[in-house]
């Protein structure tokens, strides 16, 4: 089995499995969408995409900025074909409301 390490992820295989990463300082939406885009960068840097992610791991501050802020920043990142997600509630580091880490398959060329 080969590993390779890309700026922000690991590659085993055909998946890439990202580093739980943070947003910038700001409030929370703010906070998820800068996750989300360095996650995308990540994840081209491995070959891949949002559309080729399986498995997603987001830990809240306060879950109930799930319902304000991530459902529909999600929709609009994935519109089709979602993918799993686990939404967990963690104490993060100060001013950090949001950690996300991603589970993406590399499609065959």
């Amino acid at each position: 089995m080969s590993k390779r390490v890309v700026s922000g992820a690991v590659i085993v295989g055909n998946l890439v499995f990202t580093s739980g990463m943070t947003g910038s300082p700001g409030d929370v939406e703010t906070q998820i969408r800068n996750t989300l885009s360095r996650l995308k960068t990540a994840l081209e840097n491995a070959g891949t995409s949002f559309e080729n992610v399986a498995k997603a791991t987001v830990y809240l501050t306060d879950l109930g900025d799930r319902e304000r802020y991530l459902n529909k920043i999600w929709r609009e990142t994935f519109p089709e074909n979602p993918p799993s997600r686990t939404c967990v509630q963690a104490g993060l580091a100060p001013g950090t409301f949001v950690e996300i880490e991603l589970v993406a398959v590399i499609p065959e060329k």
